[in-house]
Order: C-alpha cells, then sequence, then structure tokens
C-alpha cells in the first residue's frame, strides 16, 4: 500500500471536481464527487470522496469512515461501487487528522461526535433521500459504534464488523496490555503521520511493513512500556492510553456496554471465531447487549453471524484460517450480506434477510453452518476438572498441586505471528507451560458458546497472569487453539477489576474465573480436550512484572512459583457448553 502523500495544499485543486465514471457493462453511470469538505461541529473540516448513481435523484447514503486512506478503500474494496450500481449514494470519509482530513488524529477519541456530524450532513445533501447506513470492519467498524451512540436521528442501519464492546477487552485483555498496538501504530499509522508532520522514518506503509521486522523485537522488549522511542512525538496518545489503567473510569468514553438503548439503527454484528486479540467477544456481547435493549420489539432489528475467519475482509473470502482447512462452505459474499442488510433496513425490500434466524454461526470440526434464535444456543455445562496426572476428568479427583515457576525474562513466546488456528502442541514441552488432558473422546463433543475456567491457584509474588488456553488435540498430537490469544487469560490483581487492582498476598489461594473464552467447534472422536495453562504468552500482551509494579512503569522483574490446585477441596475445571448432537 502506498501512502497518499501529496501534501494538503496541493490537494485543493481537486475540490469540488466531479468525476463522472461509467461503468462498464452497465447502462447506470457513476458519479465521484472528490474531497467534499464536511465541517464538524468545532469547525474542523474533514474530506470525503461522495460517489452516487449518475441518475437524477434522492439516494439511501452509506457512510464509510476510515484512518487508513479513503484513495486506499476505494482501490482495495468492492464494497462501494456494488452499492452504486445497487442504487446507493456512498461517503467514504477520512477520519480526523488522517490523510485529505484536517484536525489532529487522536484514535477513536474523535469518532462519536465526527461520526455523528458526518451521518447527519449526509443526510442533509441534495443526493441523499435521508436514510443513512454505515458500514465497515476493524477501526471503520469501532467509529460506527461511537456514533451510534450518540444517537444520530438518521441512521438506520449498520454492519460494524470484527470489532469492539469494550476498552477492557480492546486496549487491554483482563488488565493486560494489548501489544498489537504498537504494530498497527508502526504499520497503519505512522507513515502518514511522518508525512504531515514531516517527521523521520517510513512515509509509506510498504516502508514501515518492510522495516518492522528490524524493530519490532526492541520496541516489544522495552520497559517500562511507556518508553518506546520509537513512538514519541509520533503517538503521543499511545503514551496517554498507557497512564490510563483499565480499570480508570477514562475509559468509558469508549465503553459501548452500557449504552445499547441509545442505539436504534438496525444493527448486523459479524466476526470471526480467530478475530486477533478481542476475537468474537464485541459481536456477540453487541448483540446480546442489543437485544435485551429491544426486548419485546416485534422486530429487535439486530442479527449476529459469526464465522470461521481471522481479522479482515480478505479473510470471509477464504477457506482456510491459519493452519486450519474449513472449506469452501466458510466462504461469505462480504458485499452481498452488507448490501442485504442496507436492502432490507433502508429500503424496505422483502429479501429474505425478515425470515432468517438472528443467529448464524459456523460450527468448526464439522465445518457447517447452524442457526438459532438466540446466542449462545441451548447448551449443557458439562465440567472438565483438573486432576492429577495431568488429566481433565469428569469429576473432582484426590487433592493435588501441580506446579511451575513464571520468568516474564523468558516469557513463553507464541511461535506464530499470523492469527488463527495453528499447533501448539511444542509448547506442552516448556516447563513453564502445564498442560491437562481429557481422555480421547468416544464420541463428537459440540461446545458452542462461552467456556467457564475456574481456576484456584497461589503465587510466591505480588501478581501473575493466569493464561488458560483451549486446545482440540487430534489422535497425531496436533494441538490446535480455538480463539486468538486475548480472551483467555486474566491478571490476578484485576480478578474483581470493579474493586480496582488488588495485588495478592504471596501464598494466599485465589479463585480466578475467566468468562470470555467464545468459541463453536467439535472435538471429533478420537479427540482429546486440552486446557493449557501458562504465566506469560508473549510478544501478544504485555508481560507481567511480577513484582507488583505495573510494565507501564517499571523494569525491574522477579521469577514467581505459580501453584495450580486441583480436586475435591480446590475443584479447578473448565466448563463447556457442550450442544446436543
Amino acid at each position: 500500500m502506498v501512502a497518499y502523500a501529496e501534501p494538503m495544499g496541493n490537494r485543493s485543486r481537486w475540490l469540488g471536481l466531479i468525476l463522472v465514471v461509467l461503468v462498464w457493462g452497465s447502462a447506470r453511470a457513476q458519479v465521484m464527487e472528490k474531497d467534499v469538505a464536511v465541517p464538524m461541529r468545532d469547525g474542523v473540516l474533514l474530506h470525503a470522496d461522495v460517489l452516487r448513481p449518475a441518475a437524477e435523484g434522492r439516494f439511501p447514503t452509506l457512510v464509510y469512515r476510515t484512518p487508513y486512506g479513503k484513495e486506499f478503500a476505494l482501490r482495495d474494496y468492492t464494497t462501494f461501487a456494488s452499492a452504486v450500481k445497487r442504487g446507493y449514494a456512498v461517503v467514504v470519509q477520512d477520519v480526523r487528522g488522517r490523510y485529505a482530513s484536517a484536525g489532529e488524529f487522536r484514535p477513536y477519541q474523535n469518532e462519536g461526535h465526527d461520526g455523528y456530524d458526518t451521518i447527519e450532513w449526509a443526510a442533509r445533501q441534495p443526493w441523499s433521500n435521508g436514510d443513512v447506513g454505515t458500514f465497515g470492519l476493524s477501526y471503520p467498524g469501532a467509529v460506527q459504534w461511537l456514533a451510534a451512540v450518540e444517537t444520530p436521528p438518521h441512521l438506520k442501519a449498520m454492519v460494524p464488523a470484527m470489532t469492539f464492546s469494550t476498552p477492557r477487552n480492546f486496549f487491554y485483555a483482563n488488565g493486560l496490555w494489548d501489544m498489537s498496538w504498537l504494530e498497527w501504530i508502526w504499520e497503519d499509522i505512522a507513515s502518514d503521520t511522518r508525512v504531515r508532520k514531516n517527521l523521520p522514518g517510513p512515509r509509506t506503509d510498504e516502508e514501515a511493513l518492510a522495516i518492522w521486522p528490524h524493530v519490532s523485537s526492541k520496541m516489544q522488549t522495552k520497559l517500562p512500556l511507556n518508553q518506546v522511542d520509537e513512538l514519541k512525538g509520533l503517538a503521543p496518545y499511545y503514551c496517554d492510553w498507557l497512564s490510563h489503567p483499565p480499570d480508570d473510569p477514562w475509559w468509558d468514553w469508549a465503553e459501548l456496554r452500557d449504552k445499547y438503548d441509545r442505539v436504534h439503527a438496525a444493527v448486523l454484528n459479524l466476526s470471526g471465531w480467530y478475530d486477533d486479540n478481542y476475537g468474537p467477544e464485541g459481536a456477540t456481547t453487541n448483540f446480546l447487549g442489543l437485544m435485551k435493549s429491544r426486548r419485546g420489539e416485534p422486530d429487535p432489528r439486530t442479527h449476529l453471524l459469526m464465522g470461521p475467519w481471522v481479522h479482515g475482509v480478505a479473510s470471509t473470502a477464504k477457506t482456510k484460517s491459519g493452519d486450519r482447512q474449513f472449506g469452501p462452505s466458510a466462504v461469505i459474499d462480504y458485499d452481498e450480506v452488507i448490501l442485504r442488510w442496507m436492502d432490507h433496513y433502508l429500503r424496505s425490500m422483502e429479501n429474505g434477510v425478515e425470515k432468517e434466524a438472528p443467529v448464524r454461526y459456523f460450527l468448526m470440526g464439522s465445518n457447517q453452518w447452524e442457526e438459532s434464535s438466540d446466542w449462545p444456543p441451548a447448551a449443557k455445562p458439562v465440567s472438565y476438572y483438573l486432576s492429577q496426572p495431568a488429566r481433565l476428568m469428569p469429576a473432582p479427583g484426590n487433592d493435588a498441586t501441580s506446579s511451575f515457576v513464571s520468568d516474564p525474562d523468558h516469557p513463553v513466546v507464541n511461535p506464530y505471528s499470523t492469527s488463527g488456528a495453528h499447533d501448539y502442541q511444542q509448547l506442552a514441552k516448556r516447563t513453564d507451560v502445564l498442560v491437562f488432558d481429557s481422555a480421547p473422546l468416544e464420541r463428537d463433543l459440540e461446545v458452542t458458546g462461552t467456556v467457564g475456567v475456574d481456576i484456584y491457584v497461589s503465587c510466591d509474588c505480588r501478581d501473575f497472569d493466569l493464561w488458560a488456553r483451549l486446545l482440540d488435540v487430534s489422535p497425531d498430537g496436533t494441538a490446535l487453539n480455538l480463539m486468538g490469544p486475548g480472551l483467555d487469560v486474566q491478571r490476578a490483581s484485576y480478578r474483581e477489576i470493579k474493586k480496582g487492582r488488588q495485588l495478592l498476598v504471596p501464598g494466599q489461594i485465589y479463585q480466578l474465573h475467566l468468562d470470555s473464552l467464545i468459541t463453536s467447534n467439535v472435538f471429533l472422536k478420537g479427540h482429546r480436550v486440552r486446557v493449557q495453562i501458562s504465566g506469560s504468552f508473549f510478544p501478544d500482551f504485555s508481560r507481567n512484572l511480577q513484582t507488583g509494579e505495573s510494565e507501564v512503569v517499571s523494569d525491574k522483574m522477579q521469577s514467581a512459583m505459580i501453584t495450580i490446585y486441583s480436586g475435591h477441596q480446590h475443584a479447578s475445571r473448565i466448563l463447556l457448553p457442550v450442544v446436543a448432537r
């Protein structure tokens, strides 16, 4: 991807220029208006490209807002042209402080008001009929939610894909800092910032991507986290984020979970089981929140679509995620999914959406789509208890302990740099990793919904992280993860986040509960269920220093002995939502 690096002064000649482009093979022409100024309430001008059918009239309007450059979005995605052919006007806008738009870029923080203002601006234009929809994936998905909770009157439908529900599982994950923000800033954001501020370093995304392997280790291993020199002057918001721990009310501006009653648009929630670090939690939580806020309505106007994909539009057209093959049925037509939703809720078309089950999810293992009127579908909670020697059993065994030494200076390292399903069987050989396996299954076992983990644990330190990863182990030993890292971890000091940070008493036994592991998978006959426990998973997430000090402001580390308790007195277990087959 080449950054649009033309200075703003040279871009002014494009303002107001209208290009008419004929769509080959169609009798319909497309009008494009470049760099249209959209005023925000504080006077800052954001710029957008507007595409619409050449015919006279007013059209339902779709808004797409991006920090990654509208020029690149128009080049890389087919949704815009497909929408115009379908009879929509489309507004493709650079968010504040990015590419053609003025102002200061502070990720996510201005998107609520700016999104509201853009939606209402679009509804007032002479080519708009006043009915507005929004769509987009990742950051372009997040901006939809942040605008929707501001309740713009003309927002009628939205398709936010692969995005978040709470900053506590987006910037952080149950108390741990998400280290992927470093790569995101370096590869996706910093190039345009360097151009705008005339800073040294790579000025295109291709250059940044090529350099990342040479700078990533230094940046990721740097302690304290707020001393990453490569981002100073380039991304001041990064240290601002770090200055606010996960329990800080400052984050409430990005919290969606208590604001669903403010959202009146029809919402299709779309995500993937392997969607990066926040995974399926955002889509499922947002769906359930909307359903609750709209209880009693004949049509709650919200659906949930969950596939076996990694992050990104392109993944929805692939049959494979990581090393796991799901077959041709895993593919969807992303454009068609969006436009069918818009056709129904913006144009009142009876196109089958009204007859579909609210929930459609891909069941891994059997590799087929399932439908349900609810999420999660009806399931029976089945406990597997951690037992010795290193087993998952249907009932608690004798009281026992299992211990390992967690050393943050030599953390458990994720051997894979890409998302998706991978074989983690080699990690079982590490002395700082514990694995607990079930017996080979005598019949297929479908697990769909939220997996619960209750672990009784102590440590000879003031704080530690507990990773409890769920794996599907084949007869040949292949051990595949069922979700990206981040849902399957709990920082002990944030075990009750509403009470703030609570450091541990060394040697005291605590019950840690993980309740964000979400999946849909058939463990096939002969396979085993595995729980993999460790104190770190790096560099996906930050390391717990285990001293009681935060890695944000300290570089002092200590090794610690972590002890897992099992048996009748301390019944550590994994609780699987088992669906009858």
